[in-house]
Formats: structure tokens, sequence, C-alpha cells
């Protein structure tokens, strides 16, 4: 039987992190093909350190003519992200910092396995597993830890740049630690916040000054308890930060991406991919099935894996787990998602309509539990399956 008392620790991080400053360049790249073509292929992979990015990967047009023309808009694109984050210091500021671009075109022994031929749908665009996974714990169907997290850091950004607090910085991280008390969260034991400010005589004691306010404000009622442990800025002080302070790469907050540790994660990457690679629209599509069991009263938690092969356009295989909180079999479960969805990664693409420019907005603050955009941003947190999972099983 799962633990049912336990406390369950997750971490995020702002926009202005060295590697979420990657992951928005590379998103940035991305929504700037699909607006041009809605079937471009892109697969930008970003690098950032002082006064320096560099962008390299694989991008395709059906007209490859205009690549080379298209090529000339990088840097702006790039540019233009650094200054929506806020970045303006001295050693990484959005108009002075070196922009390399290394992109080229994709590979033509990569585009033969995507690309739909006579007699052959789409193929995946790569190997691999994904995982979706959803829980009652919260309203948005999310581990708490992790949705906490993220909602710290986003509303700091909103008072940053608001203007608000105009002496926080854009590099920050959290860390919130819940208490589960009959497999249910019931207070917050411990919050981290460590952000980038203005002035070196800000102390750790100014900085939580500021910022308490608005984690109190974002934390559910009782949540914070005089029991509570705050380390805000725990080492002092915190102003050279991004990509200044530290290195950054695309890709490599995957589990703040995602559930935050509470559920699997198959390994792969999202930002800068197109969504023919099933790393990003797989996943995707396994959050949304996922959720839609959860809000159809099937669990009270669910994780759903897909795993793909190159080339191949079905899904090898499709498991479902319940975590013991099941009130239809999970085989049952299997088969019902494989009805309601058509899980080719053409099927996904169509289904969740993501061959849209709707990805920058995903690079900071959880791919998931996010509420669903009008022009069709964050479709795969929609529950519009409910019924269709109910008929089906």
């Amino acid at each position: 039987m799962a633990r049912q008392d336990y406390i369950f620790t997750s971490e995020s991080v702002s926009e202005g992190h060295p590697d979420k400053v990657c992951d928005r360049i590379s998103d940035a790249v991305l929504d700037a093909f699909l607006a041009e073509e809605p079937q471009a292929r892109v697969a930008c992979e970003t690098f950032a350190t002082t006064n320096r990015v560099v962008i390299g990967g694989e991008v395709g047009l059906t007209d490859k003519s205009r690549l080379t023309e298209f090529m000339g808009r990088i840097e702006g694109i790039a540019r233009d992200a650094i200054k929506d984050i806020g970045y303006e210091q001295d050693a990484f500021h959005h108009a002075t910092c070196e922009i390399t671009n290394l992109l080229h075109g994709q590979s033509a022994h990569i585009a033969q396995g995507v690309d739909a031929a006579e007699g052959k749908d789409e193929g995946a665009g790569d190997q691999g597993i994904m995982f979706g996974y959803a829980t009652t714990e919260t309203d948005a169907l999310m581990p708490a830890p992790i949705q906490y997290a993220h909602a710290i850091l986003r509303r700091l950004a909103e008072v940053r740049k608001s203007g608000q607090e105009p002496t926080l910085r854009p590099d920050a991280k959290s860390q919130v630690s819940v208490r589960y008390e009959g497999g249910k969260p019931v207070e917050v034991t411990s919050i981290v916040l460590s952000t980038q400010h203005q002035f070196e005589s800000q102390t750790s004691a100014d900085i939580r000054a500021i910022v308490e306010p608005y984690i109190r404000e974002v934390l559910p009622a009782g949540f914070i308890t005089e029991a509570t442990k705050w380390w805000v800025n725990p080492t002092g002080t915190f102003v050279i930060g991004g990509p200044d302070g530290d290195a950054g790469l695309t890709g490599r907050k995957i589990i703040v991406d995602t559930y935050g540790g509470a559920a699997p994660h198959g390994g792969g990457a999202f930002s800068g991919k197109d969504p023919t690679k099933v790393d990003r629209s797989a996943a995707y599509a396994a959050r949304y099935l996922a959720k839609n069991v959860v809000a159809a009263g099937m669990a009270d938690r669910c994780t759903i894996q897909l795993s793909y092969a190159i080339g191949v356009a079905q899904p090898l295989s499709i498991y479902a787990d319940t975590h013991g909180t099941g009130e239809v079999d999970p085989v049952a479960i299997e088969r019902a998602v494989a009805q309601v969805m058509d899980l080719t990664p053409r099927g996904i693409r169509e289904h969740l309509q993501l061959n849209r420019p709707i990805y920058a907005r995903t690079s900071a603050y959880g791919h998931f539990g996010r509420a669903p955009d009008a022009d069709g941003g964050f479709s795969w947190e929609k529950t519009d399956l409910v019924e269709a999972l109910r008929r089906a099983v």
C-alpha cells in the first residue's frame, strides 16, 4: 500500500534562470518557424554564458530557398526573448550580448523516417518513452509541491515586471516541501526562495520582507504555519545572476518542466522541439489522457506511459497505472485511451492542434497545470475527453 503520511519536496526556477533563458530562446525560434509554416521542422538548442549566446540544431521549411532568408531573423528573435525576460545587466544585456547562430538544415536521414510518403504515415521523430500524470490533490490536477513552487515564481515575476518590486531581478529559484496526511497535502513545512536582487546592501532579511507577502498570497490558506521554515537567499547576496553567474543549456530542467519528481519522466526535454518530436507531443498527449482519466473520476491518481520508435507511427505500447486509487481496471483505461485519441504523431498534433506558435509561453513555470489559452496554448490541459472515456470503459 502506498504511503499516506510523508513530506515531499519539489523545486522550480524562474524564466531568468540560465537554463530557462535557453529554453525560452529555443522555443521562441520554434514559434517563429511555426508562424512562418505550420509544418516547419525545428530542433533548436541554445547555450548561454557571460555576454554570449550560441544557438544550434536543425531546422527545415518546405521551401528550402526561404531558409537562408529566415536565418537572418534568428539573432533578433533571441534578443527579443532576452529583453522580455528582463536582462539588462552589464555582463548579459539583450542589446549587447554576442549571439552566434549555428542552425542548419534538417538531416535528410531523419526526415526520411519522419516524413509521410506513399503508403506510409508520418513516423515518430525519435524513439523514446513519455509519461503523463495527474492527481486530485490540486484543482489543476497537479502535484501540490511543484504547483506551489511554480506559483511563487510566477507571482514574483509579475511584480518584478510591473515595477511593483523594482529591486528584484530575473534569476530565481524556489523549493517547497509539503506534508501529506492520509495521502492529501495539508501544510508546507519549508519554503526555500533564492532571488537575484539589485543592491549588494540588501540582506536576506530585506529580501524576505519583499517576497513573503507574495508567497503567502499564492499558497493555500492555512498551509503556512508557525512551524514552517523559511530559507530566503540563504547564502546571502545574490546580485550576479543569470547566464553571467552560471552557464545555461536548453533542456536541463526537465523535472521542473513536468511533475517535480512526483511522477516518472522519460528523459526527453521539450523546448526547441517541433511537435513531430514525440519527446514533446507525446508527453503532452500522455498528460492530456491522464488528466482526463482523473477528471472523469476513474482514479485519484493516474500515470500514462507511451512508447515510440523513430519512423514508426503507432505507439509501441500504452501503459496505465492508477496507483491503487482506481475505480476502473487499468487495462480498460489502456484500451479506452487508444479508442478516444489517435496516438500517432500526426493524430496527436491534429487533436491538440500543436502546429501553432504556442511554445515560448511553456518555457518557464511548467508545461502542465496551466489554464488552456484561447489561441490553443496548453490545449493538453483541457478535460474534453471525459465523456468519451466514460463511454469507452
